[in-house]
């Protein structure tokens, strides 16, 4: 598997700014880090590309630890952490639907 280009500042911003109006689609509550939550994120960035995952004050992993955590089981790439949400992205292997800025 060919590792991924890291995401540049400006397609950072780009990416960010297109997840303002999103909320979020996976939520990871006081079991943590289960099989489920892998499979729904998955299926989440196979949808959509860019996703929040909202972690629970209960969760028993930091937010830190989920990210980490999605980037390394799905292979998604980490956009950011903002407060108790987690913005991933994935793009598409054979339809994306966004498009980042050159770098």
């Amino acid at each position: 598997m060919n590792p991924k280009p890291p995401l540049t500042g400006k397609q950072r911003r780009h990416l960010r700014s297109l997840a303002h109006h999103l909320e979020p689609v996976v939520l990871i509550g006081k079991n943590g880090l289960v099989a489920g939550v892998v499979h729904a994120t998955s299926l989440a960035l196979e949808t959509h590309e860019l996703v929040k995952v909202k972690h629970s004050k209960d969760c028993p992993v930091t937010r830190d630890e989920v990210a980490a955590f999605l980037v390394e089981a799905i292979g998604a790439q980490l956009v950011g952490v903002i407060g108790h949400t987690v913005l991933l992205y994935l793009r598409h292997p054979s339809e994306p639907k966004i498009t980042l800025p050159r770098v």
